[in-house]
């Protein structure tokens, strides 16, 4: 009996993990994509443009897009297939320079 209940729980247990792996894939899914497409979504949607970056070891690129008319910004990394992600995406973006010769507290 205690057996038959312990399995249960576990059986359960799995489908829950499963379930949340499926429900993952999608975002995953949209944060990724040939470069081209990722550069002509932000510089479309967002208005970001290119604004430094380097290299990742041997294998990856990481670039910093940012707009200052809406003050988004995007990190992303390119692999050597030309496959780019999203790494993260924020808002009130400040540019260091800017915020250096107004004299205000640096980031």
């Amino acid at each position: 009996m205690i057996e038959r209940f312990f399995t249960m729980r576990v059986f359960a247990l799995m489908i829950l993990a499963f379930g949340a792996v499926l429900t993952s894939l999608p975002a995953h899914a949209e944060s990724c994509g040939v470069r081209a497409d990722v550069v002509a979504k932000l510089q479309g949607s967002f208005q970001e443009q290119l604004t430094g970056g380097g290299l990742h070891g041997h294998s990856a690129v990481v670039e910093v897009w940012t707009s200052p008319k809406t003050g988004t910004f995007t990190v992303i990394t390119t692999d050597t297939a030309g496959m780019s992600c999203i790494l993260a995406t924020g808002t009130n973006w400040q540019d260091s320079a800017k915020v250096t010769r107004t004299g205000a507290q640096t980031l």
